[in-house]
């Protein structure tokens, strides 16, 4: 026959399950009642709990001798807490196995988003190149077309008011307007003023020689307009440039017969010096 003894509280056991008695070899454990008054502690009643204890063992011993080995059942409540305890080691092991494979792929993403984020970089850096590349054969294309007939306005006042703005903001296309102005409206005011300062930005240029054309395209038939004075005066200087005294000094005669009694002094002055480093009698 075997003895179970069922632990309910290990320091109850130790204080109060000394009572067990053996009788006709069965075994009954007594349980202390849950709710105790407390245990005053002297030499006596420590002797008592020894001399208990004592009996305990050799009651157990007697029984392992005779065959009938005593069984110790833990609290049903132990059993229980070591489940839990048991499963919630296993979620934590789990959930660490989840935290390394988590912060495993995080590292892969982060190494192919910075990746990602190379090539994007490098894949803009191209296609800024080629849309800037694009750019310039586009605009290289469009100024370089041949000059043709075209009135975005449907007026030569208008055309001419619109290539001049344009001129302080896009200096290339500003001037292939002035070109189409004068090619849309040849023989009109608007087309000498063009060719006045298509001559104008040769000379900024540096081009003295390339400004003469435009200057007497400007100048033809010699127009009687606010600015010819001056470009008489700009076709003198460029023609002296470009070692052609007779028609620069042509150009100053022709100043002063049409443009000198309305001339500014200072257009005046101007003729004056011209005529002189040009050595015109």
């Amino acid at each position: 026959m075997t003895l179970k003894l069922s632990f309910t509280r290990s320091r109850a056991f130790a204080a109060t399950a000394i009572g067990v008695v053996l009788v006709a070899g069965a075994a009954v454990a007594q349980q202390a009642p849950q709710i105790m008054e407390r245990t005053e502690w002297d030499n006596r009643r420590l002797e008592q709990l020894d001399r208990n204890v004592r009996r305990l063992e050799r009651a157990l011993t007697q029984r392992n001798a005779a065959g009938q080995p005593v069984l110790v059942e833990p609290d049903p409540e132990v059993v229980t807490l070591q489940s839990q305890f048991g499963l919630m080691n296993q979620r934590l092991g789990d959930l660490e196995s989840t935290v390394r494979r988590i912060n495993a792929d995080n590292e892969r993403l982060t190494f192919q988003l910075d990746e990602a984020q190379r090539d994007n970089a490098a894949l803009r850096t191209r296609l800024v190149d080629a849309e800037g590349r694009i750019e310039k054969q586009e605009t290289a294309a469009e100024l370089n077309a041949p000059i043709v007939a075209n009135s975005p306005t449907g007026g030569a006042v208008q055309d001419l008011a619109a290539a001049v703005r344009l001129m302080g903001s896009d200096r290339p296309r500003g001037e292939r307007a002035l070109e189409t102005v004068a090619v849309t409206w040849p023989d009109t005011p608007q087309a000498r003023e063009a060719n006045s300062r298509l001559g104008d930005i040769r000379v900024a240029a540096n081009d003295k020689g390339g400004a003469v054309p435009f200057y007497a395209a400007a100048l033809k038939d010699w127009p009687r307009i606010g600015w010819a004075a001056d470009t008489t005066l700009k076709l003198a200087d460029a023609l002296f440039a470009t070692e052609r005294k007779t028609q620069g000094c042509g150009a100053l005669g022709e100043f002063t017969r049409r443009y000198a009694p309305t001339a500014t002094d200072a257009q005046k002055a101007r003729a004056t010096q011209l005529r002189t480093t040009g050595g015109c009698s």
